[in-house]
């Protein structure tokens, strides 16, 4: 169900690929002692990458902000989908084709960077390439279309169906996919996660044999990290939380979970089966009358994974999504810091 690593994390791996937003910030604030434990993971000698499934904003963006928040990082520690696309296109298409641009900044200099030139949505162009861009408009998303219908090969950033903002969670990138798609016929190649482009961008610019990839998000980070044959951390400062893990899909099942960054600090046991649940650390789980339950003591950590652990068995065992309503999950360390 989930992996062991009998040392720490940031030992038995060479490379974090982190997710950003859930994982080491959230809007604009760090989440609660994410700097500390990833100064403390880059003492262990593990390699820090930041990998965002946001094309709009350059790396040095990210960093900086990265930086205001007390977490060393430079642009060169970034990775982006808008680079990953980049790094698809100029593959198939080699450097100087010109390809149609939709999107941001961050889209733009990651075309430039590998020798590829942006240009207008009526300009002649190898292939259109698409990215969260609030400026775009929608006469050029009307023209971009018709050109994709009538053939252009269309590569989108990312596929991300919601993004968050300073008003709440507002449409992202994916909803102009899926518009695209359904007036084309035409899917895109898909560069941010969970496709394999941005963790395979990411591992060739920062290096790393061991890498793994460490999200808040089952569908985009967790998935991704399987689909590009990495292990991955699962922390729970983000958007996933009980009722989506228990409800996991075996493609979104991560190798580890832990309740915050402290976890790549630490080595990973797996809860074992007997007779009365899955136990770990203190903790036991298991299903009482169509409910899951959890008896015992111990770490947030430990709790998570008992957690997980019984219910994917059950799940799989085609005993359905089990009922979770006399469970209360430990506090995160961001619920804890809201209180």
């Amino acid at each position: 169900m989930l992996g062991v690593s009998e040392s720490t994390l940031c030992s038995a791996y060479d490379l974090a690929m982190l997710d950003l937003d859930g994982v080491v910030y959230i809007g604009r604030d760090a989440v609660p002692g994410a700097a500390g434990h990833l100064d403390r993971v880059r003492e262990c000698g593990m390699r820090l990458a930041f990998v965002t499934n946001n094309a709009a904003r350059p790396p040095e963006a990210v960093a900086s902000h990265l930086r205001e928040l007390g977490i060393q990082a430079d642009a060169g520690d970034v990775v982006t989908s808008a680079q990953a696309a980049a790094r698809v296109l100029v593959e198939r298409l080699g450097e100087g084709a010109r390809v149609v641009l939709l999107g941001a900044a961050g889209l733009a200099e990651a075309l430039a960077e590998v020798g590829l030139v942006a240009v207008s949505v009526d300009d002649e162009a190898e292939a259109l390439v698409t990215g969260y861009g609030p400026e775009v408009l929608w006469r050029d998303i009307m023209r971009a279309a018709v050109r994709v219908r009538d053939g252009l090969w269309w590569v989108a950033s990312n596929s991300d169906y919601t993004i968050p903002t300073g008003y709440g969670v507002a449409p992202g990138h994916g909803v102009l996919v899926e518009t695209l798609s359904r007036f084309t016929g035409v899917q895109p190649l898909v560069a941010g996660k969970p496709q394999k482009p941005l963790l395979e961008e990411t591992v060739r610019r920062a290096g790393g044999e061991r890498p793994l990839m460490v999200g808040d998000r089952l569908d985009t980070d967790i998935e991704g990290a399987r689909n590009a044959g990495v292990d991955s951390l699962l922390v729970l400062t983000g958007v996933t939380g009980l009722a989506e893990l228990v409800q996991a899909t075996p493609a979104e099942r991560p190798t580890y979970v832990a309740a915050d960054l402290g976890g790549l600090l630490r080595p990973h046991e797996a809860p074992v089966e007997g007779a009365s649940g899955w136990e770990l650390g203190g903790w036991r789980a298991a299903m009482s009358d169509g409910q899951l339950v959890v008896a015992g003591d111990g770490g947030a950590d430990d709790w998570w994974a008992v957690v997980a652990c019984a219910a994917w068995s059950h799940l799989d065992g085609d005993g359905g999504v089990p009922d979770t309503a006399r469970l209360t999950p430990p506090l995160t360390v961001a619920a804890a810091a809201a209180r």
